[in-house]
């Protein structure tokens, strides 16, 4: 999510790549990403995603996952328990 759409939903520190903020980038080159997923097998990791940074923490290096965990699940101001 992008600044834009996350201001739009309420979540005005996201989706920014500024100081204070909270943004995952993902670095990748488009010619070789492939998604291995399919409907029998669909927690395959996909090729081709070389570096993902998740709020300032390395989550894949070099196309291998990192044992960081920083993403966290985020609710609007629709979210109701």
């Amino acid at each position: 999510m992008t600044g834009m759409p996350a201001q739009r939903v309420g979540l005005h520190d996201r989706g920014l790549l500024r100081a204070g903020s909270f943004a995952d980038i993902t670095i990748f080159d488009p010619k070789t990403v492939i998604d291995r997923a399919t409907f029998e097998m669909p927690n395959q990791h996909p090729v081709g995603i070389e570096y993902v940074i998740v709020n300032g923490e390395l989550e894949v290096d070099k196309g291998k996952r990192t044992p960081a965990l920083a993403g966290r699940a985020l609710r609007g101001p629709g979210y109701s328990k």
